[in-house]
């Protein structure tokens, strides 16, 4: 087991997964380009026309999706043209890095304890009660902080990829009952999936917002704001906890007290999203590919 690391240290070694993550190409190159192309101004939907056609699968799935009965349209929609047009930069962005995630969500794990479709399953049910905290209790838009749910714990992902040797150690070795995962991922690995996530998503150039939940998300706070992304997504890991849609490793989530105080003032509110919840998510299933 390694010592503890400065954050300098947690980083390198964060880096070096990844470059070894990149070379395996589990995400799609035309993903990839497309992702990084939605965060810049000057592209046109023309742009992302010309990119999306590239790849007739990515065209058809596409497809498939926004005619899905998630999103129960009247008029069948026929071309990408009109899917980026009904669905908007931000919810195609999210489309199309669902569609190239959970097939490497749902390869099954060799390692005992670990499973990816769990995990997939968790990721999928914070990132749709993220998206109801955000409009519901505070008006939001909900695209980007439903983006942070979904890739929030992509890091386990990377280090089972990457690192199978020692991530079946950190799994085997892991007590929720003794361990903090982030501090217990530091010790075994010499890094953790927070730091992990950060800089993947930083290198595909998501909002700022986005990747700073994806880092903060294991940390409690003395101050922070209920509304922020980060807070929406601790509320919504809290909440998925307490209902048992567990990732692996089953990690204890803690609030903060602001948002536990919040969560407090707004009970009503929490609890009706608590009892519309399963409903949410079985109308996503075919969005997530989740299993029944």
């Amino acid at each position: 087991m390694k010592t503890a690391m400065d954050s300098s240290d947690s980083t390198k070694t964060a880096q070096v997964i990844l470059k070894k993550f990149r070379q395996a190409k589990t995400i799609p190159a035309v993903a990839t380009r497309l992702i990084k192309m939605m965060e810049k101004d000057t592209a046109a939907f023309s742009d992302f026309e010309e990119v999306i056609k590239m790849d007739a699968t990515l065209v058809l799935r596409i497809l498939k999706l926004v005619n899905s009965s998630y999103y129960a349209l009247r008029t069948k929609i026929k071309s990408v043209a009109e899917a980026m047009s009904f669905l908007g930069i931000e919810n195609l962005r999210n489309l199309i890095i669902i569609d190239a995630l959970k097939h490497v969500f749902t390869e099954e794990s060799n390692i005992e304890k670990f499973s990816r479709k769990r995990l997939w399953f968790h990721c999928a049910a914070v990132s749709v009660c993220c998206q109801m905290i955000a409009e519901r209790i505070f008006e939001q838009k909900g695209e980007d902080v439903f983006l942070c749910g979904i890739l929030h714990d992509f890091g386990l992902i990377v280090e089972n990829q990457v690192i199978e040797e020692n991530f079946k150690e950190l799994c085997l070795g892991f007590d929720p009952e003794k361990h903090q995962i982030v501090d217990y991922e530091n010790a075994v690995i010499g890094t953790n999936h927070t730091i992990i996530g950060y800089l993947l998503t930083e290198d595909w150039g998501l909002p700022i917002e986005v990747r700073q939940g994806i880092k903060w998300h294991h940390k409690q706070f003395d101050t922070i704001d209920p509304a922020s992304l980060t807070g929406i997504l601790q509320i919504a890991e809290y909440l998925i906890f307490r209902l048992e849609y567990h990732a692996f490793p089953e990690m204890k989530t803690n609030l903060s007290r602001p948002l536990i105080n919040h969560m407090k003032s707004h009970i009503r509110d929490y609890r009706a999203i608590v009892d519309d919840l399963p409903a949410e998510l079985h109308k996503a299933e075919e969005i997530y590919g989740l299993e029944k």
